[in-house]
């Protein structure tokens, strides 16, 4: 059964009607983290919640449940405001933040789930929630970054950012160079400040419309990067990296943040993706090596499209001002890949290059994950990995006393 909401009565009433057949749960709000069957279920989406309100006194959003990054972004932009939005605003706010949310601009302003102020959320009961720091903080505290696991989030309200425009777009280098640039760009975000924020990508372009021109087809070696201080200050930074190899496409520019898209280019169109992540605690010579026997130039029959690791750290690294359930402050990168499925075997192709490429970096690992970027939740010990033991047991808990009966049990949760 499919519950499409349009409020917060909604979700209570389906919620209410859940417990009482005993039927479990999921939510969706858009098509990211659609990567679980919903066997014998109700489905509750939230895709018709889609109003946003902005104080720009206050600088915050007000922001329903099935709004996504773009929605915020364009009723905050008018304002001089913008979001601590991911790589895509296609991409749903309220799954991202219950997430942690880690963000393009993480290293300047920390996870996005650290600027939220407050949740209005169902739990499985049928009761409403209004939660914060002083109002129940254990359920304000499990819905940051704790995931689906306590509640339906059917509103929320988080602070914005006073910040017009940015430095950042992508630096594109032939495949064959691939080697220098991420030895450039690993010893280059030894001494980077906080306010740039980069990552260096592999990427396999099929040749579709939907690639942008010069970089359709073929296969490139990317730098992704955003800088929110001086631009030239910026472009002084950026030296050392134009300077490894030879750039075929340089698209870094000062630019309006609601273009922040521009800084990773993620699809637009929906896709049948597989996607997966592991935190790095190091990136030595060893780790790059082992990086590009898996998906670097010689590993032409890679299926992995994109193959990326982000730069950790700076206001990743420190500690919320209200508690919450990240458990990822201890990472230096994060290693992402992305492929798109088929048919079989395809995609035993896809599943063999993503598991082959993290047993590689696994030496080098922090033996955790990010619950957004995780992929299709395993077993229990797999989901696991998102938190540490003490932070798992603290969610168990929680869920005792909000889904004593296990109904949100769809997707990763505890």
């Amino acid at each position: 059964m499919v519950v499409a909401a349009t409020g917060a009565d909604d979700v209570v009433n389906a919620l209410r009607w859940a417990s009482a057949t005993g039927t479990p749960v999921a939510v969706q709000a858009t098509g990211h983290g659609a990567n679980f069957p919903v066997d014998h279920g109700l489905l509750i989406s939230t895709a018709r919640m889609t109003a946003v309100e902005v104080d720009p006194g206050r600088r915050t959003a007000t922001v329903a449940a099935g709004a996504k990054w773009g929605d915020v972004l364009a009723a905050a932009a008018p304002h001089g405001l913008a979001t601590l939005n991911g790589t895509s605003t296609d991409a749903g706010a309220t799954g991202y933040l219950v997430g942690g949310g880690l963000p393009v601009l993480g290293r300047t302003y920390g996870y996005a789930a650290d600027l939220v102020r407050s949740f209005r959320v169902a739990t499985p009961d049928g009761r409403l929630h209004e939660t914060d720091g002083t109002s129940e903080p254990e359920l304000f505290w499990a819905l940051r970054g704790g995931k689906s696991t306590v509640g339906v989030v059917t509103s929320l309200v988080t602070e914005l950012l006073p910040l017009r425009t940015v430095l950042g777009g992508g630096l594109y280098f032939r495949g064959e160079h691939a080697e220098a640039v991420l030895a450039a760009w690993s010893e280059w975000t030894r001494t980077v400040p906080e306010r740039m924020c980069s990552a260096f990508a592999v990427l396999r372009m099929p040749p579709i419309p939907q690639i942008p021109e010069p970089i359709r087809g073929g296969f490139w070696a990317r730098v992704a990067v955003a800088w929110t201080g001086d631009p030239a200050e910026g472009e002084r930074l950026l030296a050392p990296l134009r300077a490894a190899a030879p750039v075929a496409v340089d698209w870094v520019e000062e630019m309006p943040y609601t273009d922040i898209d521009r800084v990773h280019l993620d699809p637009q169109d929906p896709l049948p993706g597989r996607e997966s992540c592991s935190l790095l605690r190091e990136l030595p010579p060893q780790a790059q090596r082992a990086f590009l026997d898996q998906v670097g130039p010689d590993a032409s029959g890679s299926p992995i499209l994109v193959a990326q690791i982000r730069h950790m750290g700076g206001a990743l690294s420190r500690p919320a001002r209200t508690e919450d359930a990240i458990c990822a402050r201890d990472a230096a990168h994060l290693l992402e890949a992305v492929a798109v499925m088929g048919a079989p075997p395809d995609a035993e192709a896809v599943e063999h290059a993503t598991a082959s490429l993290h047993t590689a970096m696994s030496p080098y690992g922090t033996g955790r994950t990010m619950i957004n970027i995780h992929g299709t939740p395993g077993d229990a010990a797999d989901r696991a990995r998102a938190w540490t033991p003490q932070v798992h047991e603290r969610l168990r808990r929680a869920r005792e006393t909000y889904d004593p009966s296990n109904l949100l049990r769809f997707g990763h949760t505890v």
